[in-house]
């Protein structure tokens, strides 16, 4: 089944943006979380490069109309990059603050998109959509591999409570943190393409990298600390 996800927007949606990611930087600074500023970064170039480098170039599943292609994708992959990839090290780092990060992004989400609606009416209107069906499958299997490896390590370790993973907790990453963003963009009209994006994106796209995403954190945050102090031992 296609499911396409579609926008439609205005330029002044994207100022706004840009000014909510240096606020988020700069608050990531100032309370020295450089890990999650560092994935946030690394989660950006992933994006641009899926985004623009597979699912426009080599896939052509990509349509943007009404804005330069390249700048377009490298603003949207830096602006979900960001905050996806540095919400879900938050999450991960378990520093007690889960709520005031997840409100301060939604609310930043929610906020962006309806300023931009009621003074963008003069802005420049900018259309992107991608086809999904060349693609998903791929998804799958990578969201199944990634489980499948923590599944097996909680089955090698079941007599081991200590070792075993909490696969719930992060389960509820993958599905929120997508969740989330498509809610907005749903409530807001920005994405008027119906539910299906909703659940089908929210249960696979984000969602197949966290397993690997929590490995990746909790090889790197037993070495070093948030604020890039390494950890002795």
């Amino acid at each position: 089944m296609e499911v396409i996800p579609a926008r439609v927007f205005n330029l002044l949606y994207v100022y706004i943006d840009i000014v909510w990611l240096v606020f988020f930087l700069a608050i990531l600074i100032w309370k020295k979380k450089y890990m999650a500023a560092i994935a946030g970064a690394a989660g950006s170039l992933i994006y641009f490069l899926v985004d623009y480098g597979i699912f426009y170039l080599a896939l052509g599943t990509r349509t943007v109309d009404g804005a330069n292609t390249a700048a377009l994708l490298l603003w949207l992959s830096i602006s979900y990059g960001l905050t996806n990839f540095a919400w879900i090290w938050l999450w991960l780092d378990r520093d007690g603050h889960a709520l005031e990060w997840s409100l301060l992004i939604i609310s930043a989400w929610i906020a962006t998109a309806l300023l931009s609606q009621n003074f963008g009416a003069n802005f420049q209107e900018i259309a992107i959509q991608r086809g999904t069906s060349s693609y998903h499958g791929v998804m799958a299997l990578l969201l199944f591999t990634g489980y499948a490896i923590l599944i097996i390590s909680n089955l090698k370790n079941r007599a081991r409570p200590e070792k075993r993973i909490n696969i719930y907790w992060i389960l509820a990453i993958g599905i929120l943190v997508q969740f989330s963003w498509e809610a907005v963009l749903l409530i807001t009209g920005i994405r008027a393409t119906g539910i299906m994006p909703l659940i089908v994106n929210s249960l696979l796209e984000t969602n197949m990298g966290l397993p690997f995403l929590f490995l990746i954190h909790r090889s790197i945050a037993s070495r070093y600390s948030e604020s890039l102090v390494k950890i002795r031992k």
